[in-house]
């Protein structure tokens, strides 16, 4: 049974900015903020970056070292099988680029977030090309992309596991599943769940799985990750290389010796300098998260969203975007309305922290959040 998290003590010890702060932050799904603790790193390291002779070599590499575990525990996977990137769109771009894909086709969804597009449309050259699987009722067509599976050019898939504009939940486990029958690659965008949703990616077909840290793992820009499936970690050329990748890179002795020898793990995809300031301030955002437990964070994220199902449901002149069903939606609750215009100016007005995305207002609320901020916001769209 899942321990209910206690979000009071949360706020009190790590966004005390928030009990006298008239905002209310609906908007996770864009970016998160960090929390007290990341800051309190965030300061410690840009001292020590002021000073770099006091900052030693091995406690970078424990920030980086450190980032790579605790990613993988939240994802299911191990550290060996994870290497830190930018964002998500550097874990898609080393899919489209290193998997030894045959020319043919690549499908994903019509209204997938454009990084799930562009890498893959830039394959052209090698006889690739992206199909779009067209949206049933505005969502996902699964039904279909799992029936196009099978066709015999077809030689990837990718995909969103949380939809950015609708909150769909892909069953990843699903698709994984007819990728495997068929001989076909799954890639799997992750940045809309990895957090605030379960995952066991060593339980899923799943051969490369990319996510940014700075949404819902509240974790600074330029921080994220790449799972690669340890059958393909050293069977996949890296498609970038440079010195970082290379086993001498931790011994600064043995530069020149040019020892051309890829690291056995997944830091062979790791291709330059990497931002440990910013690594060791996720690494903190990321504990707090691991402390509470997904499953906690999902259960109060899931909570707080079904108020605002409900609210959507009831309403005549609103549309829920998002699934119903808790079992497809993680933390974007989306709705639209005739009135859209006037609902988030009154949002705005007070102050509430949302965003619009593909005509239906878009709110992201996460573990800070309290069901007495939900029914204030249901109050404001009320009038």
């Amino acid at each position: 049974m899942t321990t209910p998290h206690d979000v009071a003590a949360l706020r009190a010890r790590e966004y005390a900015w928030m009990a006298n702060d008239p905002a209310i932050f609906l908007n996770a799904a864009s970016v998160g903020p960090m929390p007290a603790s990341a800051v309190d790193v965030a300061n410690t390291w840009s001292r020590m970056r002021a000073q770099p002779h006091r900052l030693p070599f091995e406690r970078m590499l424990d920030a980086a070292a450190t980032a790579r575990a605790q990613f993988a525990a939240l994802v299911g996977a191990d550290a060996d099988e994870i290497a830190l990137m930018p964002n998500t769109t550097y874990g898609l771009n080393l899919a489209a680029r290193a998997l030894p894909l045959r020319p043919g086709t690549i499908l994903t969804f019509d209204g997938e977030f454009p990084s799930c597009v562009y890498p893959f449309q830039a394959l052209g050259s090698r006889g690739i090309n992206l199909e779009l699987i067209p949206r049933r009722h505005g969502l996902p067509d699964e039904d279909a992309l799992v029936a196009a599976i099978a066709r015999p050019e077809v030689v990837a898939v990718v995909v969103s596991w949380v939809q950015f504009a609708t909150g769909y939940v892909a069953d990843l486990a699903r698709i994984g599943a007819a990728c495997r029958e068929h001989g076909v690659f799954f890639i799997v965008d992750g940045i809309q769940g990895c957090g605030v949703r379960p995952i066991d990616l060593h339980a899923l077909p799943i051969d490369i799985f990319a996510s940014g840290a700075q949404k819902w793992q509240l974790s600074p820009w330029g921080t994220g990750f790449v799972y690669v499936r340890r059958a393909l970690v050293t069977a996949l050329d890296p498609i970038d290389v440079g010195w970082a990748c290379m086993k001498t890179s931790t011994d600064y002795t043995r530069l020149t010796e040019y020892d051309f020898d890829f690291f056995d793990d997944a830091r062979r995809f790791e291709v330059v300098t990497l931002a440990y300031q910013d690594f060791a301030i996720a690494n903190a955002s990321t504990r707090i998260l691991l402390d509470i437990g997904v499953d906690a964070v999902a259960a109060h994220i899931t909570s707080l969203g079904s108020r605002i199902v409900e609210w959507a449901q009831a309403r005549a002149d609103v549309r829920l975007v998002t699934p119903a069903d808790p079992a497809r939606r993680a933390g974007v609750i989306s709705f639209s309305s005739d009135s859209l215009h006037d609902m988030a100016s009154r949002l705005d007005a007070a102050q509430v922290v949302h965003t619009v995305r593909e005509g239906a207002i878009r709110l992201s609320p996460h573990c800070y959040n309290t069901g007495a901020e939900i029914e204030r916001v249901l109050e404001i769209l009320d009038n």
